[in-house]
């Protein structure tokens, strides 16, 4: 990777809290607009109050600008669990990005950014997260807790792997997703960010891993990431073209137009049974496209956590 691509990198990522302060702002500043309407702009701090709850800690401030009745939210009472997982294998660095931004991100940078929003998100509410880093090895561990200190050396986690070059390192997350689920002791709302690319047995392998999660008690939510134009759409022209595998360095060269109508159709049954599986299992499949804003994610993400709580 040339020196120039890494300055970049760093620009974008150099400072990862302020920018994912920014990005949960600015989703905050929204949240009028989205299926969460009338959910507080404060809602960091403050709970809904519940019929029957004591009133002593009723926010009456708030109350006479929102005619709705909120309680203030404790540390202590917190008690939301969350581990997100990121997938680093070498496929999470494709597309290849000259200039990321925000509107121009590999898998790997959509999903530190997206996971370092949640725990902006999850620090706001006063909650829990820890983090789990792999490919073919385990990257970075740590467990949930909910210290400025903690979310500081989770974001520096996140920045190193979104800057480090895309060398050729294997996908295997069932063996790590059976490492977590031991390492869980406590019921957690476990989040997923990966491509899912790999073998038949491996995904065999990964549900293995994904019910040992579900049968210790977690909620599984599992962000698919894709570059939709090039890997579901395959939109190449038709000149030919070396396809390398990023993680073994294999390639073919061919002309995309042969093989695009069966390519789609063996991705399709892979992606319906994906879903299938994911339905059976009670795991919340949400398909992202790195194009798309960061909503999807933190929408998905704030219905899983009331519904976890």
């Amino acid at each position: 990777m040339d020196l120039q691509s890494e300055l970049y990198k760093a620009s974008l990522f150099e400072n990862l809290p302020l920018l994912v302060k920014q990005v949960v702002e600015g989703y905050i500043s929204g949240i009028h607009k989205s299926p969460f309407h009338g959910y507080s702009a404060e809602f960091a701090e403050h709970k809904i109050y519940n019929t029957g709850e004591s009133t002593k800690h009723i926010d009456w401030k708030l109350f006479a600008r929102t005619d709705k009745l909120y309680t203030k939210k404790y540390e202590e009472e917190t008690n939301l669990r969350c581990h997100l997982i990121l997938d680093s294998s070498s496929s999470m660095y494709y597309p290849p990005v000259a200039k990321p931004d925000l509107d121009h991100l590999n898998k790997i940078g959509f999903a530190v950014l997206a996971a370092g929003a949640l725990m902006q998100l999850l620090k706001k509410q006063r909650d829990s997260a820890g983090l789990s880093i792999f490919s073919d090895s385990y990257q970075f561990y740590a467990p949930e807790k909910g210290s400025e200190r903690h979310y500081y050396m989770l974001m520096n986690a996140l920045n190193e792997i979104a800057v480090q070059p895309a060398e050729n390192k294997g996908t295997e997350l069932y063996t790590y997703l059976h490492l977590i689920a031991e390492k869980l002791k406590r019921r957690s709302l476990v989040v997923l960010f990966s491509d899912l690319f790999q073998n038949q047995v491996d995904d065999e392998r990964l549900f293995e891993a994904l019910r040992h999660l579900k049968y210790n008690k977690h909620e599984v939510l599992l962000f698919h990431l894709t570059d939709k134009r090039t890997e579901l759409d395959f939109a190449f022209d038709n000149t030919p073209r070396r396809f390398t595998d990023v993680e073994t360095g294999a390639h073919i060269d061919l002309y995309p137009e042969r093989i695009k109508e069966s390519y789609q159709e063996v991705l399709e049954a892979y992606l319906k049974s994906l879903k299938l599986i994911c339905a059976k299992y009670d795991i919340k499949y949400v398909p992202v496209d790195i194009a798309d804003p960061f909503t999807r994610v933190m929408n998905t993400f704030l219905v899983e956590r009331q519904r976890f709580g």
